[in-house]
């Protein structure tokens, strides 16, 4: 048996651990793994853990497009046998290469490449992946993220050629972490919800754990990770400029100064995946300025007394609206058609996701207040008052539309995400098809509290209890808590492996 990992940016250090339980618990030996980051790359290399058959460092992969010359009859071909239904959404999906984000700070959209320079770039990557492929012949491949240009390649050829796929994706109750077939859903989630629906039973542990849950959630409202409670970010001036504090300023200027000399002696300074420390410095500067400006005068206060549908930004550029939701990713264009879709005397109530405070400009932010219904919110309001007191709330696949189904709200998604199964929620395929859903769900919603509860059992059956954004820390050495971890990433390796033997 051999496994292969998308080893994803700093999900690499997370990764590598899981393939060291796999190989101390269950005797599994043979890993290879397509790397992102050179960083990751280097630490894979340098470990003597697991000795990996074959490492694909995505960035030396890129770097052949400058020599590639571009073969459009074989991208027709590959278009033939992996388009969806084209090539395309390959490209689309990758943030750095379609958009320049991520190396440049949000709202910078501006592609760093020509249309046939992104052609010879996908070109090389799916050469690359196939040859990959065909070398290292993995039974599995294990990924944290389908995406972006290289990650989706991969999977994608996998699956064509019947190499069993398995994404690491939150459920999105507590820490939950399931591991999918199908980054479009959590598939065996809903398997065994579908069972629970047929049967009208499951076991007496899930039953009771979901209930518990929807108790704990309802009395005391907590998002998946804390880091996402407005309190937790920095959404609003005071601690937006924490950083020039005494207590801060000599540790800010130590870290600029170790990212420049870095940069500066680093050998392989021109990956396609560096940030450059200059525009590191000139985006953060125009965001703080941004933050000096404020965005106050733009808030509008809550009513409650009014009937409102509530839409929460959500962070860009993300999986979230790139991947599930790829033809929704113009958020001010669907803020509009939400707005003119509702009942007349119905505002819509627009919130910034408290981790982009200070990112949009404020022209984003004007354009929304020219909608005559539309109210924009403060970042710091905590959203499940908004959600207990909307009467219908609108998303692309974001969390608050599945906190929403908790409070038993109407919901309306746009993008492919796991909670659409549940009989009450309506998913808008088509945009002139939402004032009739707007209507259908707020003049005939109907919750089913037994459907839900059967999903989140379905959830505690089919997962394991990961914090993830603390392990994450792994990145570097960095642990919050060594043995908690390893006791948590083991339970994920634990359900790997069944889903490893239940695909054999």
């Amino acid at each position: 048996m051999k496994i292969g990992l998308f080893l994803h940016r700093s999900f690499a250090y997370v990764g590598h651990e899981l393939a060291v339980i796999l190989k101390k618990k269950y005797g599994i030996r043979d890993f290879c793994g397509y790397v992102q980051t050179r960083d990751s790359y280097e630490f894979l290399k340098n470990q003597k853990e697991i000795e990996y058959s074959s490492l694909l460092l995505d960035e030396d992969v890129q770097k052949r497009y400058k020599s590639e010359a571009l073969d459009m009859a074989y991208l027709k071909n590959l278009e033939m046998e992996y388009g969806l239904p084209n090539l395309w959404p390959y490209i689309e999906v990758d943030r750095i290469i379609r958009h320049g984000m991520f190396l440049r700070e949000y709202p910078y959209n501006t592609p760093p490449y020509t249309h046939e320079e992104m052609l010879k770039i996908l070109q090389v990557n799916a050469k690359a992946i196939i040859n990959f492929l065909d070398k290292e012949k993995p039974d599995f491949v294990i990924f944290v993220v389908a995406g972006p240009l290289g990650g989706l390649l991969l999977y994608q050829i996998a699956k064509k050629r019947n190499i069993k796929t398995f994404v690491i994706m939150s459920t999105r109750v507590e820490h939950k972490y399931s591991v999918t077939d199908d980054y479009n859903t959590l598939t065996d989630v809903e398997k065994t919800y579908k069972k629970i629906r047929v049967n009208h039973r499951s076991d007496d542990v899930d039953v009771l754990a979901s209930q518990a849950f929807l108790n704990r959630f309802r009395s005391n409202p907590l998002p998946p990770s804390s880091i996402d409670l407005p309190q937790n970010r920095p959404t609003n001036r005071e601690k937006q400029f924490r950083f020039l504090s005494p207590r801060h300023i000599f540790r800010s200027l130590g870290w600029l100064g170790r990212s420049w000399w870095r940069y500066l002696k680093d050998k392989n300074k021109d990956d396609y995946s560096n940030i450059k420390p200059w525009h590191h410095v000139w985006d953060k500067l125009k965001r703080k300025l941004r933050v000096l400006i404020g965005f106050d005068d733009l808030y509008d206060k809550v009513d409650f007394q009014e009937n409102f549908a509530f839409y929460a930004l959500q962070l860009e550029p993300e999986i979230a609206s790139l991947l599930f939701a790829p033809f929704y990713t113009d958020q001010l264009y669907l803020i509009k058609q939400i707005a003119r879709s509702l009942p007349v005397g119905y505002k819509l109530y627009i919130k910034e996701h408290p981790a982009m405070f200070g990112f949009r400009p404020r022209y984003f932010y004007k354009q929304i207040k020219k909608i005559p219904n539309a109210k924009l919110i403060n970042p710091s309001v905590v959203s499940t008052e908004l959600l207990k007191n909307a009467k219908l709330v609108v998303t692309t696949t974001g969390t608050a539309g599945w906190e929403a189904i908790l409070f038993k709200k109407p919901v309306i998604t746009f993008g492919r995400v796991f909670y659409n199964i549940l009989p009450m929620v309506k998913h808008c395929r088509a945009i002139e098809d939402l004032p009739y859903l707007i209507k259908e769900q707020l003049e005939n919603f109907a919750h089913d509290e037994q459907a839900l509860l059967d999903l989140i059992a379905a959830v505690y059956k089919e997962s394991a209890d990961v914090d993830m954004v603390s392990i994450w820390q792994l990145q570097y050495g960095r642990q919050v808590n060594k043995e908690k971890n390893k006791k948590q990433l083991t339970d994920l390796a634990d359900l790997i492996f069944r889903k490893i033997k239940s695909g054999q």
